[in-house]
This record gives structure tokens, C-alpha cells and sequence, in this order.
């Protein structure tokens, strides 16, 4: 079945930055096109990045700029690097891909926080 687990989140000071990556199984990963979503406390989920089987990426509004949304498809893994981290990061961010339905991942804490 599909699987996909989060890792790389944590505590940082703004201005900060942290790595998160997301390692699949179950899919083609290198046709899979995924995705990162957040959801902050008391808000709903929205999506932060995506990126195409064949790397082409887009980012929401928010993040341009300090994202980075990658994949290594040798290693089944999709990653995002956050920099310049700001307070209004602070979310639970998963990871996700659309297999006749959206499969998400179990989530990663990033709190943004002097």
C-alpha cells in the first residue's frame, strides 16, 4: 500500500531554516507528482508546494522565495527546504500524493518560535 513518512521537522528560531523530507513506497515514485501541505492550528490545510515527475515545481503565494521543493527519485524521496523561517510557519506539514485519492503522510511539527 502507499506509505509515506515525514521526517526533519522541529523547533527553530525565525530567520531559521530546516529540511524536511518525505520517503515513499507503494508508488511509481518517479511518474508520482507530490506534494507538501500544512495545516497550522485552528486553520485549514493548504498547500505549500508541489512538484511534477519531471521536476517542475510551483509554490504558494506565502512561500516563494524561501521553499524549495525537490525530489531524488533514485531514493524515493521528495524533500522541502524552508529558509527564512517565519513564526507564521508554525504547522504540522505533510506530505502528499493523489493515487486514484490524496494519500497523506502522518505529518511533521514545525514550530517557528524565539
Amino acid at each position: 500500500q502507499v506509505q509515506l513518512v515525514e521526517s526533519g521537522g522541529g523547533l527553530v528560531q525565525p530567520g531559521g531554516s530546516l529540511r524536511l523530507s518525505c520517503v515513499a513506497s507503494g508508488i511509481i515514485f518517479r511518474t508520482a507528482a507530490m506534494n507538501w501541505y500544512r495545516q497550522a492550528p485552528g486553520k485549514q490545510r493548504e498547500s505549500v508546494a508541489d512538484i511534477t515527475s519531471g521536476g517542475s515545481a510551483n509554490y504558494a503565494d506565502s512561500v516563494k522565495g524561501r521553499f524549495t521543493i525537490s525530489r531524488d527519485n533514485a531514493k524515493n524521496t521528495v524533500y522541502l527546504q524552508m529558509d527564512s523561517l517565519k513564526p507564521e510557519d508554525t504547522a504540522v506539514y505533510y506530505c502528499s500524493v493523489r493515487v486514484g485519492t490524496m494519500r497523506w503522510g502522518q505529518g511533521t511539527q514545525v514550530t517557528v518560535s524565539s
